[in-house]
């Protein structure tokens, strides 16, 4: 299959285009940086050199790719994550979500693309009440914080013009939060486990949030699988475990050899990172990943967070 993928130098485009051309497919990689066309071809795509938010250009490069499928990895994730100010950070993300996403489904649709498939997210965007566990049938959160909602509509605009895209299978993978190679989960001296060993990353409250992550290859195999396999609609794509902050943060220090998280109250946690990032630790529900195991007969390899370095340092 001829397939476009679009932010094939992210972080899980690295591992995700290598994968594809190992299944035998012909991988055309898109980037905004002519800078990364010798590593797209290291990975073994032809590159080609665009701005997802520039519509003349999304439609030159389909055009010219004529892709049997698009597969939209597209974010602007770098740098520190202000949580006060979080829809600020992921401003970019976000008119890629929105922008990107309705560009790169026009040109397709231009062409007839017969595979359709999106990055989403399955944090925090699922409704803080009832079980501690989401299947995809789950509702999206209907008053979330100030700080969020802008991303969290770019998320609901995603996912809907992909699945109700009549032309075209749209898929949809909500993946969890990333760790592995390239990720700011990725072992010492990458952001957020350097956050962790200095103490940057308190427990707030009881920290019963539950938290939903996936190994960065496992996300790779997951969408190969979901391109070969999936059917039209959406794939929460997440390990085996979803944990409660109170087991998890203090499993990675103690993996990657640091003092235990500080703790901290809800009212103090409120004051210092803001109310999105106290309700994430106290009241976020996690993801299942039993609809991506049963129709895409896909088994991450890492089934844990805390025990994926727990085994990396012992």
């Amino acid at each position: 299959m001829n397939i476009l993928v679009a932010g094939a130098t992210g972080a899980l485009g690295k591992q995700l285009v290598p994968r594809l051309v190992a299944a035998g497919h012909e991988v055309v990689g898109m980037t905004r940086s002519e800078a990364k066309r010798d590593a797209l071809r290291a990975l073994g795509a032809t590159p080609v050199v665009a701005d997802a938010l520039d519509p003349d250009q999304v439609a030159r490069v389909v055009a010219e790719a004529s892709p049997e499928a698009i597969i939209h990895e597209l974010t602007a994730l770098s740098g520190g994550l202000d949580m006060r100010r979080f829809d600020r950070a992921f401003a970019e993300t976000n008119r890629l979500r929105t922008e990107g996403t309705d560009h790169l489904l026009s040109a397709g649709r231009a062409l007839g693309v017969r595979r359709f498939l999106a990055q989403s997210f399955a944090g925090w965007p699922y409704a803080r009440e009832g079980g501690a566990v989401k299947d995809e049938g789950a509702p999206f959160d209907p008053n979330p914080p100030a700080a969020l909602r802008e991303s969290l509509a770019a998320i609901r605009h995603l996912e809907e013009a992909v699945t109700s895209a009549e032309w075209t299978e749209g898929i949809v993978l909500r993946y969890g939060g990333f760790y592995g190679p390239g990720t700011s989960l990725d072992g010492p001296g990458s952001d957020h486990v350097e956050a962790i060993r200095k103490r940057l990353f308190p427990l707030i409250g009881d920290g019963a949030g539950v938290w939903s992550f996936i190994h960065i290859a496992d996300a790779a195999e997951a969408t190969l699988a979901a391109l070969e396999r999936g059917h039209r609609g959406i794939y929460n794509v997440v390990d085996d475990e979803p944990a409660r902050v109170a087991d998890w943060l203090p499993a990675l220090a103690r993996a990657f050899g640091a003092k235990p998280p500080r703790r901290v109250p809800r009212w103090l946690g409120r004051l210092l990172g803001g109310e999105a990032v106290t309700l994430m630790m106290t009241a976020q529900r996690g993801a299942s990943n039993a609809k991506a195991k049963r129709e895409l007969g896909w088994q991450p390899q890492h089934p844990s967070l805390a025990r994926a370095f727990a085994e990396e340092t012992v």
